[in-house]
């Protein structure tokens, strides 16, 4: 497997981790109801991470098309998460937008 391609697939797989840990870390949050659109946006952006790494794993020909619409899954969810501050959205949104770029470049 080429060195870019392995790059995109951990980046999918760092990311999903992230939003993993965000989206439980929302559900402990004292105002959980201004948390619901980040919790919603983690789940669905950790499951296109999963999926897409997976897709380039199998070297699917779908791969390509996989990995910009789960760039754009991920530029939601950063975009979302940015808009709070507490550290573990702060470290998703991180997550989403290098996997975002790693997608990006991938689709390309």
């Amino acid at each position: 497997m080429q060195h870019d391609l392995k790059a995109c697939i951990n980046a999918c797989y760092q990311c999903a981790e992230a939003c993993d840990h965000c989206a439980a870390s929302c559900l402990q949050e004292p105002d959980i109801d201004m948390m619901r659109g980040c919790i919603g946006l983690d789940m669905q952006c950790a499951a296109i991470c999963r999926l897409a790494a997976q897709f380039m794993t199998l070297e699917s020909k779908h791969a390509r098309q996989l990995c910009q619409v789960c760039a754009e899954v991920c530029l939601a969810c950063a975009g979302e998460c940015g808009q709070h501050q507490h550290e573990h959205c702060q470290q998703c949104a991180q997550a989403c937008r290098q996997c975002a770029e790693a997608c990006r470049s991938m689709a390309a």
